[in-house]
């Protein structure tokens, strides 16, 4: 929020924090060229999106986690992630991958008594003129005690990029009831 209380940067803290996001920028670009995928220039925005609205301050962080999913076969996920210092290992089932990462999440979210909260819209899409190794940046939106809230993962598969969001939305829940 801005007003009287807010605290204003310098110039110089202004470009330092410029500094600090390209930083950011510039470290994700390289895990990802690291880790093999292709970028192109039309990946930026989403890359840029995403590292830009990640909170340092992560307090459910994913470990690990195995996602399957076939024709004819019921989807399975394993996740193994940590929620403050605690770590929790789960498995669900779904109707897709994502719906049994939903599965897993939701046991996890039940043991800590915390609320999963209901997802309203669930978007996937690839940058302008992508192929099919393009990044893929998920938008979900959530209900959340009457108010709706959107998150934005991005991955090269379509189902981490919104377990991605998940993971944003679920850490905003916590720093909100913290709050």
């Amino acid at each position: 929020m801005v007003g009287p209380d807010q605290n204003w940067l310098t110039t110089e803290g202004f470009l330092e924090k410029i500094d600090e996001n390209l930083n950011k920028v510039l470290k994700r670009v390289v895990e990802l060229g690291d880790s093999k995928k292709t970028l192109t220039a039309a990946d930026l925005p989403f890359i840029i999106t995403d590292v830009l609205e990640t909170s340092d301050t992560l307090r459910i962080e994913l470990l690990n986690c195995s996602i399957t999913s076939g024709y004819n076969l019921r989807a399975t996920a394993t996740i193994h992630l940590k929620i403050d210092s605690k770590e929790y290992h789960e498995a669900g089932s779904g109707n897709g991958g994502y719906d049994a990462f939903m599965s897993a999440i939701k046991k996890i979210l039940k043991k800590t008594h915390l609320d999963a909260p209901e997802l309203v819209d669930y978007q996937v899409r690839i940058p302008r003129g992508g192929k099919s190794s393009a990044l893929t940046e998920a938008i979900i939106t959530w209900q959340i005690n009457g108010k709706r809230i959107q998150t934005i993962g991005i991955d090269s598969d379509q189902v981490i990029s919104a377990v991605n969001a998940t993971l944003k939305m679920l850490n905003l829940q916590l720093l909100q009831k913290n709050s």
